[in-house]
């Protein structure tokens, strides 16, 4: 089976082609992607070259771990029907391309997938394309449900990721958090709580502080913010080595705290968030294009300071 698909051959080497995927076992399925997100935390990463060596990577490589479609096959140990709606949160599942091995990194950004079933998530097909938010959903979720949590009170940035995690917090009946950002055009949106330049506040007895703006030079200032026994949770992704001053650190006995990927009880449990009303998606995606534009729709996703969270439309893409 042939599908198009986003493939970064180096960093800001992307494009649009063609490739052919595996062929679907028993428990598989065939996904068709209606819409897929584009991350510019780990996607920016491989965009530009800074993304540190792991076991896996390299290039070429189909990006993308948040995706939503429709399943067009099903296995007959799946479970699932065509016509389901599903989550997919990427997938490894593409052929050499003229001998060269296409690496599924992390493999979203297609128009047809291959994807043992026991990987994605049903959603409801009203959902539309804020069904390809849920794995980010599901790590705001994970930031704030892991071990040893306290619900944050203050946030750094108010990107897709820091709102998520503002929406949970209300969401689960604790008092509104306050959230910094730096960027005014970024300001707007709060919904239960406020959004302030870090210049106008001069609390520093934050019990919780979630960083979600991925710069590791904020660690003293957010240190210097919180109350004795506090803790500053690492909510983003950080390129460079994370350093800070010990004094202040020791003084106030505080706690560093990494919040990683999501589980899959986090997605079952953002998902019942959001189709029971609780939890809001809405607001979240401020740009669309059609996939075959997806070297222009990265390019502003990573450059474009207005530019929450882009959306590429596959349904074209027939």
């Amino acid at each position: 089976m042939e599908t198009t698909a986003v493939i970064l051959s180096g960093p800001k080497q992307l494009g649009v082609e063609s490739l052919m995927l595996v062929e679907p076992t028993h428990g598989d399925l065939v996904v068709e992607i209606s819409h897929s997100g584009i991350s510019t935390g780990t996607e920016k990463l491989f965009w530009t070259g800074t993304m540190p060596m792991f076991p896996g990577m390299g290039y070429p490589l189909v990006p993308g771990y948040e995706a939503a479609g429709e399943v067009i096959e099903a296995g007959p140990e799946t479970g699932y029907r065509p016509g389901d709606r599903v989550f997919v949160p990427g997938a490894n599942c593409f052929q050499p391309k003229d001998g060269t091995p296409v690496f599924g990194l992390f493999g979203g950004a297609s128009h047809f997938l291959v994807t043992p079933a026991a990987r994605v998530s049903r959603i409801d097909a009203g959902f539309g394309a804020e069904g390809a938010l849920l794995a980010l959903a599901a790590t705001a979720r994970h930031a704030l449900a892991g071990f040893n949590t306290a619900l944050p009170d203050l946030i750094v940035g108010h990107g897709t990721l820091g709102r998520l995690l503002a929406r949970l917090t209300v969401a689960a009946g604790a008092p509104a958090p306050t959230v910094w950002e730096v960027n005014p055009a970024r300001a707007e949106g709060a919904i239960g709580y406020e959004v302030i330049h870090p210049d106008q506040d001069q609390r520093r007895n934050y019990r919780s502080i979630y960083d979600a703006s991925g710069d590791a030079g904020l660690l003293d200032s957010l240190i210097g913010r919180i109350a004795k026994g506090g803790e500053v949770v690492l909510a983003g992704f950080y390129t460079v080595p994370i350093q800070f001053s010990f004094p202040a650190a020791f003084m106030r006995e505080a706690r560093l705290r990494i919040a990683a990927e999501w589980s899959p009880e986090d997605m079952v449990a953002t998902r019942t968030l959001v189709e029971s009303g609780a939890l809001s998606l809405a607001g979240l995606i401020t740009h669309r294009r059609p996939a075959a534009e997806a070297p222009e729709a990265y390019t502003t996703a990573f450059t474009d300071p207005d530019c929450l969270k882009m959306i590429l439309d596959w349904k074209a893409a027939a």
